[in-house]
């Protein structure tokens, strides 16, 4: 995917691979890497080409994304019906709905609500039957088998649902086919399992929405816009910055602030770009009334505000009755922010899994490191429990893994940090801040700040050498080879083996019996036999009167899934609750 190319509608990516010939489909997704090494020329809003050395392909993106097929032209003879236009916006990255970052006044926002029907309505029935199917088919081709075409049945479902007033399956169907996208391209920030819990949601939602009601159907649909509630006055005190990359394109920097009541609130700078706006977003000056603050100030100093909005997650409102000022900040050790790290860590993961906020502040002593598959991880104690501490991004712009590396030299050393939690059998986290190992009263934000060699402790770095990270013996409660020696995991490898591979790799010969007698032997009979069923759709290949295939069952095939991925999940979130419990 080029970081160069505008973000185009779902849309319009949707209806250029539509108006293809069948024979053109079958070609677009090499016509795509192609493509992709093309050289790419910026102008202003114009995105540009070269397709060859005498045709050009235009992306015309006025407001920062294409929104209209008209506006991805190309030079070709064969144009417009060519398949370079279908080729760029498949290419491209999958713009946000243009409402979603709006804000809307609350009042607004209730009297929708009061007005929605109390069941789904047959449109909104009919769309989420067509994200339903897009997504089956993905599922049953695995990340390998969904190219172009399948991931423009998603998005064009997505529209539709989105027309339809279906605001959270047409967002998490547009984040589906962003995540197949970083997985065909080998993007190393893709993650398998990013990517499953997003199919889940998916088919989730789809399954579920048809016969809910009230609340739940409420919560189903989602929401087109952040409403912004009015919040008055607010003495804000900075906590840290973290920067945001996604692979959707999109880059920036989040400042987080508490008030005195330890309510989270935060600053947001996002916009289209890559690894460079990341970086350079920590010291844009914030986007919230006449303050000159950066978002690298504010995350040590304070804030003012008065005429405040804010969104259900926290996140401050810049509209023009919004006043703040810079104020005076407190250390993470003092109060009102010390109150953070007083909240027993029990009491932070059962909040994070039920749907809260994900932030934990946590007091811990580092350990060492350990070798993982994606890299190395920071070993530390939190109050007895063994604890991995990862990074939040692997690109090499951000400062993540040095500062891991660095940290882990640090053994002994007490911190007091703040991190996001990832559930798992084992206690794990993404470190996003930290304590200065050696400077009293300084923090770090992990993807902003660069530690050097001179900031360890000077036990742990000899004068004039490398600091270099001690692997040191992991208690089996930590390690996560340890964890996939659970049972569970016969079950959970292969709803993930289904994401990437598809319905194929399930469907081959092979013995499950032994897997599920081992499940049965542990007392997970419900995991033995969602197992059995699993492959048993994936095998389901009836033949008719003249002994040819009769076509699959996409449908039995996703519930058969479903099922497998929600006990999985379930049991993940308890065996994660349990295991931070010391």
């Amino acid at each position: 995917m080029s970081p160069q190319l505008p973000p185009v509608a779902p849309a319009v990516t949707a209806e250029l691979v539509a108006a293809l010939s069948p024979r053109l489909r079958k070609r677009l997704d090499s016509g795509i890497a192609k493509l992709a090494d093309r050289p790419v020329v910026r102008d202003g809003a114009v995105a540009r080409i070269a397709v060859d050395d005498d045709t050009d392909l235009e992306l015309h993106a006025p407001d920062g994304a294409v929104r209209g097929a008209d506006a991805v032209r190309c030079g070709c003879l064969l144009a417009p019906d060519c398949l370079h236009r279908a080729a760029a916006a498949s290419l491209a990255p999958v713009a946000e709905d243009t409402d979603s970052a709006a804000p809307q006044d609350h009042s607004a926002a209730e009297e929708d609500a009061a007005q929605a029907p109390e069941t789904a309505t047959p449109q909104q029935r009919a769309a989420v039957r067509a994200v339903q199917l897009a997504t089956s088919a993905v599922l049953e081709a695995g990340t390998d088998g969904a190219g172009a075409v399948l991931q423009a049945e998603l998005l064009r479902a997505a529209h539709t649902a989105r027309l339809a007033g279906l605001h959270r399956a047409a967002a998490t169907a547009v984040s589906v086919v962003t995540d197949l996208r970083a997985a065909r391209a080998a993007d190393p920030a893709y993650h398998l399992t990013d990517l499953a819990a997003g199919l889940y949601d998916v088919l989730s939602v789809a399954h579920r929405l048809p016969s809910a009601s009230g609340g739940e159907l409420t919560a189903l649909r989602g929401s087109a816009r952040q409403p912004y509630r009015p919040d008055g006055s607010l003495r804000l005190y900075g906590l840290f910055s973290e920067p945001v990359l996604t692979a959707s394109g999109y880059a920036g920097a989040v400042t987080w602030t508490a008030d005195a009541e330890g309510r989270l609130y935060q600053v947001s700078d996002v916009a289209p770009g890559g690894a460079g706006r990341a970086v350079g977003a920590a010291d844009r000056t914030v986007r919230i009334g006449d303050t000159a603050l950066t978002h690298r100030e504010l995350a040590r100093a304070g804030l003012a505000v008065s005429g405040a909005t804010v969104s259900p997650t926290g996140r401050l409102g810049a509209g023009a009755g919004v006043r703040a000022v810079r104020a005076p900040g407190v250390g993470w050790h003092e109060e009102p922010v010390a109150r953070l790290w007083a909240e027993p860590v029990p009491d932070q993961i059962a909040r994070a899994l039920a749907g809260g906020r994900d932030l934990l502040f946590l007091d811990v002593t580092l350990t060492g490191t350990a070798a993982e598959a994606a890299g190395d991880c920071l070993l530390a104690d939190c109050a007895g429990v063994p604890l991995r501490l990862t990074a939040a991004h692997d690109d090499p712009a951000l400062p993540h893994r040095d500062n891991l590396r660095l940290l882990s030299a640090a053994r002994g050393t007490r911190l007091r940090v703040v991190a996001r939690l990832t559930p798992a059998p084992h206690p794990r986290a993404q470190l996003l801040a930290a304590e200065h190992p050696t400077r009293a009263d300084t923090r770090l934000d992990i993807g902003l700040d660069r530690l050097q060699g001179a900031d360890l402790p000077t036990t742990a770095t000899p004068s004039g050498s490398v600091p270099v990270p001690v692997p040191v013996p992991v208690p089996a409660s930590a390690s996560a080879s340890a964890s996939d020696e659970a049972p569970i995991h016969l079950l959970r490898r292969r709803v993930h083996q289904t994401v990437s591979g598809g319905r194929p790799v399930l469907a081959l010969p092979g013995d499950t019996r032994a897997d599920a007698r081992h499940l049965r032997r542990s007392g997970l009979t419900t995991a033995a036999e969602l197992l059995t069923d699993l492959h048993s759709a994936a095998a389901d290949r009836a033949h008719d009167v003249f002994g040819r295939l009769r076509p699959t069952d996409p449908d039995r095939f996703a519930r058969a899934w479903l099922a497998a991925a929600h006990y999985t999940s379930e049991l993940d979130r308890t065996l994660c609750l349990a295991a931070w419990t010391p």
